[in-house]
This record gives C-alpha cells, structure tokens and sequence, in this order.
C-alpha cells in the first residue's frame, strides 16, 4: 500500500516522546564542550565555566519568569526522585493519570482518581489533602491525551490545606506559562533541547532535604554544562509561538471525519485538551497495527507514552479515565512540535482516512 519512505522524506509526529534538537540548543551545546573544565573546580578553568553555568541557570529563571530555585538534573525522571524522594512533606499523593516517571518515584503513593474527561477529581483532592503537609504531584499537560490540568484551582486547593504542589512540567514548559506551584519538574528534551538535562524548580532549597554534592548540596554528579546551556537557548527559542495555529487545522477536518467514520477523537472528552498532543482511535484497527502502517507510510507516531509503549499493557491513563477496553486499544497518540508543517499534518490526516476506510 505505501513505499518505503527515504528518513529524509519522513514525517514525525511524535514530539511528546522527543522533539527535534533546535539549532541554538545545538550551537550552545558546541559552545559547552569547549568549556570542558568542572564548574566546581577552584582553578581559573573551572571558574570561567562555573560563571556559563550560573549565567545559564539565570537565562533560564528569565525565561521561564521563576523566582525560585533552580537544580539542574539528567531530566525529568531524575527531578521526579528528587522531589518525590527528598521533599520535607508528609503523605505522597499523585493523579492516577501521572507518568510513569512520577509513579515510579512514588510507588507507595496514594493515588487520586481523574474523572472520565481526564481532569483531577477535586472533591477526592479536598478530602485527600486534610493531613499534615501532604505533597500532591499532578502533571500540567497529560502526555498520552494532552488535558491539560487545572493547576490554579489544584495549587489553591493544596495551598489552602498547607500542602506543597508538585508540577511536572515536563510537557508544558516551552508552550505555557509556569503554573504556580512550589515544585516544577522540566526535560529539555521535551522543547528543544537536548536528551539527558533537566531541571528540578524549587521556591525554596527548605522544601529539600540536601544530600550533599553539588547543586547547592541538594543533587551528586557533576553538572552537565553543555546540556545546561543548550536547555537555556532551547528555553529562550520557545519565545517564539511553538506551533502555528495554521498548523493545526488539518486536524479540525480530520475530527469530524473520524466521528462520521467510528472513530474515537478523545479531545471530544477532555475537560480541558491542549492542541498539541491528540489521541485517536480509529476504527477497526488496533493501535500497535496502525503504528506500523503509518510507519511504513512514513510517518512516525506513538501509541501513548515513549517510557512505556514498548509494553504490552494497555494505558494506565485510559484505564484511569476509564475509557472503554476497545477503544483504547485502538488509540494512537500525535504530537506536534516546532517543526511541524501544515502539509506533514495534511499527509498525516490523508494516510489516517485511507487507512480508516480499508479496516
């Protein structure tokens, strides 16, 4: 049905797994290598690249226009262990819909219900939250559905119970706003940096327990300058808008063909859905077979989060929601980023209808 497609003829729409490196990132890392000396060292190198660092961690605080602190980590999941591991706070409580990473830095935590349009059930929250100090973690964006949360009324919430708030960012930061919160996790990879830097947020280094090392005492490694720098141009590139709404469109048309065809376009669902991240059943088809279909077409796609599609299990996120057994299992996930044109989303959208109208 498709040829083979060339890489450079590619389409990818997968950009909540990875989004392409963008060439500031790229130049900044080049520069970082040349300042090879540790930033801890005493010795003129090493102080000339402590300097880079912290005017970078400075960059990044304008950027993201945040008051706090900033611990620089190997990415999201390492930020995710920190706060979940080392916050001075009581009970664990997580959205049932997090990402792996936070559920697995948090295996012993109570998880919270989201309602069937993805968004955290409040009431449960009220309830969950009179105790002493609770930490609550609750992503801004949902990788696999792309609701956004209501992280407003969630922090004012918590807030008001005495709580500390926990936001992975980690698909949010370079296309919204921070949200207000005492902790945020970010993964430069996510916006254009590049794969093994990331930050851990903080109000305040009393929200920790230090550890020792560097990073003010609070995280052990050396830190990454190269990725440290290339996050900080990434950030300072997201000024400009991340997607053309035009971009878009395409995707309009395409909803209302896959209602009329069967199908399941899951934003219909969601309280509150992002335009950059879409999950789609198509009818008739399994996702793990429509993966390959479009691969073979040429176009790259996923079927829910990258940490954890190569497992056979159905989404926790969809059963979280309690979305039907047969249409999850027919659902993909499309992502678009800085890259993305208006014809990579037209082709998407075509190979989707001819591939729907063969099942």
């Amino acid at each position: 049905m498709f040829r083979a497609c060339p890489i450079a003829e590619r389409i990818y729409l997968d950009h909540a797994a990875t989004t392409p490196i963008r060439p500031q990132a790229l130049a900044a890392l080049e520069e970082g290598w040349r300042l090879w000396a540790n930033p801890s060292s005493p010795h003129a190198e090493g102080r000339k690249a402590k300097a880079a660092l912290e005017a970078a961690r400075g960059r990044i605080a304008a950027a993201l226009e945040w008051d706090g602190e900033i611990i620089f980590t190997s990415g999201a999941s390492e930020a995710a262990q920190l706060a979940l591991g080392s916050a001075q706070a009581g009970a664990r409580l997580v959205a049932a819909s997090e990402h792996d990473a936070i559920l697995g830095a948090a295996p012993d935590a109570e998880r919270l219900p989201v309602q069937l349009d993805g968004a955290l059930d409040l009431e449960v929250l009220q309830e969950a939250v009179q105790r002493e100090r609770p930490l609550v973690a609750v992503q801004q964006i949902n990788s696999e559905t792309g609701q956004r949360q209501d992280l407003a009324t969630i922090g004012s919430i918590v807030r008001d119970a005495g709580g500390v708030l926990l936001a992975d960012c980690a698909q949010g930061a370079g296309k919204l706003a921070l949200p207000e919160c005492d902790m945020a996790i970010l993964s430069a990879h996510k916006f254009g940096g590049p794969v093994g830097i990331g930050a851990l947020l903080v109000k305040d280094y009393n929200l920790l327990k230090p550890s020792g090392g560097h990073e003010r005492g609070y995280r052990r490694g050396t830190e990454n300058l190269p990725g440290v720098l290339a996050m900080a141009a990434a950030l300072e590139a997201c000024a400009e808008s991340y997607c053309d709404p035009a971009v878009l469109e395409p995707l309009e048309t395409l909803a209302q063909d896959c209602r009329s065809l069967g199908g399941t376009w899951l934003a219909d669902r969601l309280a509150a859905p992002t335009p950059y991240i879409h999950a789609v059943a198509m009818p008739g088809m399994s996702g793990s077979a429509q993966l390959m279909r479009f691969d073979m077409a040429g176009i790259a796609v996923s079927q829910g989060s990258a940490c954890s599609s190569g497992s056979l299990k159905r989404s926790h996120v969809l059963e979280a929601m309690q979305l039907e057994p047969g249409i999850a299992d027919r659902t993909i996930r499309v992502s678009v980023g800085w890259t993305t044109t208006r014809t990579e989303v037209e082709r998407f959208c075509a190979v989707w209808r001819e591939l729907a109208q063969r099942s």
